[in-house]
């Protein structure tokens, strides 16, 4: 039995461990459709994703995987949370990295 703060990576806080992976999943998303559109469509190094293919982006992995997958699958859970850990990470590309190159 695994104990909390026993072995090689001491306490995680629940929040980092539960919604990390949410909160990465946009800017992970989001850069790799940037270089595809940058590289194979606008053939421009200084292309940005404009503010509403954020916000869609957004709107269709948290209906998607929040809203109706719950319904199809037994292993899947519709959360809030989640959809607000996406928020942010549509925010933090938005921010950070949505620059032109």
């Amino acid at each position: 039995m695994h104990k909390r703060g026993v072995g090689p990576l001491p306490y995680w806080p629940t929040l980092l461990a539960s919604y990390l992976a949410d909160v990465l999943t946009l800017p992970l998303e989001l850069t790799l459709l940037r270089w595809i559109m940058r590289r194979f469509y606008f053939r421009t190094p200084v292309f940005v994703l404009p503010l509403s293919w954020v916000v869609a982006t957004w709107l269709t992995i948290s209906i998607w995987f929040e809203g109706i997958l719950p319904y199809f699958s037994r292993t899947a859970t519709g959360d809030p949370f989640d959809v607000a850990a996406y928020a942010v990470g549509g925010l933090l590309f938005w921010r950070w990295l949505n620059q032109p190159a």
